[in-house]
């Protein structure tokens, strides 16, 4: 790299084996997502050579990332057009701070199944996978499509798939958004079940769908409501409570409780999106000022920049995040009137 006091230029040489297109991506769709972030440097590409000038700080960040791209790619792990823009958000977000490398959060394979793997893509999204591997309890607290239950998930798979746990315990406290599943027909499992939908189509993400009805038959796989983990202890099973920030502070200290030799509980929620009615506190809110920086236990949080759907999605969460705040709201209520809005 060659550098003047106004201006820089690097170069980088991508190795014969590896084709420009897993680096450039299909009619140079990654190379666009480069220039679009880095408007300020020239980047040329001549062969199997790349190169950039310009401004000295950009110039050094472009360099790492090609750097960081290579590495994924000798992994065999695909560069999209996504995985360079949260690439390109770690380098710039690092300023050298040393913490983990792009390249880390993108190769770190949890499941494979059925020819997709299931990874981090973001670094609070790994820092929360590897939180589940160092911590007995983990919380994961943060917006809708972060993947706080998605991981949890395959993170339980694994453990099952490894034989570091016998079963796996998903559970739901039963409060819905809208509607009360009292009012839907039918058994009790018929009532329960639409609430726990979500629970059973991340499964058949991770698992052959054939073998689902035998482990849950046999209950290696457990899916049900909060309320059936009343007066239970728990051994070697990891337990995932999902939707936590509708349950009762009561309810909280409850499913805590039920905690047995050799097993882990992740528990993940929304506390912007808490359903339970008017001036009932939620317990994933409590939770926090109780056991925050207790030993071996771990709050996990997720933000828009960790949404992993659609990037309007993140856009929208900040949306309503910016809404709440200048028209005096929180959690989808207006303060002073303890009513929900819409309701």
């Amino acid at each position: 790299m060659t550098q003047t006091p106004s201006s820089s230029r690097a170069q980088f040489t991508v190795p014969a084996k590896h084709p420009m297109v897993e680096v450039l991506g299909s009619g140079d769709a990654l190379l666009r997502v480069i220039e679009q972030a880095f408007p300020g440097a020239d980047i040329h590409v001549r062969g199997n050579e790349i190169s950039a000038s310009g401004e000295p700080g950009e110039v050094a960040l472009i360099q790492r990332l090609f750097d960081e791209m290579m590495l994924v790619v000798r992994t065999g792990a695909p560069m999209t057009e996504d995985a360079v823009e949260r690439s390109i958000a770690m380098l710039k977000a690092d300023g050298g701070t040393g913490q983990e490398t792009p390249a880390e959060v993108l190769t770190q394979n949890i499941l494979s199944s059925r020819g997709r793997t299931i990874r981090p893509k973001t670094l609070n999204q790994k820092r929360y996978v590897d939180a589940i591997d160092k911590n007995t309890i983990v919380f994961g607290i943060g917006p809708a499509g972060t993947g706080k239950t998605y991981l949890a998930m395959a993170k339980a798979v694994q453990a099952l798939q490894a034989k570091q746990v016998d079963r796996i315990i998903l559970t739901r406290p039963a409060v819905e958004a809208g509607e009360r599943l009292g009012f839907l027909p039918g058994t009790l499992y018929e009532k329960i079940d639409p609430y726990l939908r979500p629970l059973y189509d991340a499964l058949h993400d991770m698992l052959d769908p054939d073998s689902i009805p035998r482990l849950m038959a046999a209950g290696t796989i457990e899916v049900a409501p909060l309320a059936y983990m009343r007066g239970r202890t728990i051994n070697s099973a990891f337990i995932i409570l999902d939707e936590a920030q509708n349950t009762t502070p009561e309810q909280m200290k409850m499913f805590l409780t039920r905690l047995g030799f050799d097993s882990k509980i992740v528990i993940t929620g929304d506390v912007t999106q808490v359903d339970l009615p008017g001036g009932t506190k939620s317990g994933l809110k409590q939770v926090q000022d109780i056991l925050e920086g207790l030993d071996d236990v771990h709050f996990s949080r997720l933000t828009s920049q960790d949404v992993v759907r659609h990037k309007l999605v993140g856009r929208i969460v900040d949306a309503y995040e910016k809404y709440d705040t200048e028209h005096g709201t929180e959690n989808g209520t207006h303060k002073g009137n303890g009513r929900p809005r819409g309701k």
